[in-house]
């Protein structure tokens, strides 16, 4: 304890005006326990030096980190489906897979209809089998090809729907951990404008 009518911290740590800084000068000179105080300020500051600067940690792990993380299957799904590029890549490739196939596998057109007696039908006529044949024969192709196409499409807004309901259960999944953490005073660290890190 201290006897001088200033507090000796004030004085150690050069805050005091030079007038009272003297007063207490003078008063140290004579008064022991305030000098021993003096003796133990300066070792607490030398101590206290000493020690070497570390970093505080970002974030500290939580228990609930384990639970929450995602599977192993789920972070595989999202790296390759987490992507709009992907998915528009992946869908081109398909449609692209699509027009190959059908192209090669394309039937060659029927032949014409024969006849009991070439020569007696006319040049015209013969013609006109042959056209109406093969545009029949390609319209029922053009509307096999049509219906592949419809179909590949609906299988791929029936996965994207699927991608969407995924990513909205992850995103709601995210916002009750947030919660859950902001509940019992913890909180994922945040930048300065306030957006997650």
């Amino acid at each position: 304890m201290s006897c001088s009518p200033f507090d000796l911290r004030d004085y150690f740590l050069k805050e005091l005006p030079d007038l009272e800084r003297k007063q207490v000068e003078a008063h140290v000179r004579g008064c022991s326990a305030c000098r021993e105080e003096l003796d133990r300020l300066g070792l607490t500051q030398t101590a206290l030096f000493t020690l070497r600067e570390e970093e505080i940690p970002q974030r500290i792990a939580f228990v609930s980190d384990k639970i929450f993380e995602p599977s192993s299957w789920q972070r595989g799904w999202s790296a390759f489906w987490g992507s709009a590029s992907r998915l528009g890549f992946v869908s081109a490739a398909m449609l692209s897979a699509a027009l190959v196939v059908f192209s090669v596998t394309r039937p060659a057109p029927a032949p014409p209809p024969l006849t009991l007696s070439p020569a007696a039908a006319s040049e015209a006529a013969i013609q006109e089998r042959i056209q109406a044949a093969v545009a029949a024969s390609e319209a029922r192709e053009e509307a096999k090809f049509v219906k592949w196409v419809a179909d590949i499409q609906r299988q791929d807004v029936a996965e994207r729907q699927k991608l969407v309901q995924w990513a909205d259960m992850e995103l709601d999944l995210a916002k009750r951990r947030e919660l859950k953490y902001a509940r019992n005073g913890y909180g994922p660290p945040r930048a300065e404008n306030g957006d997650l890190k």
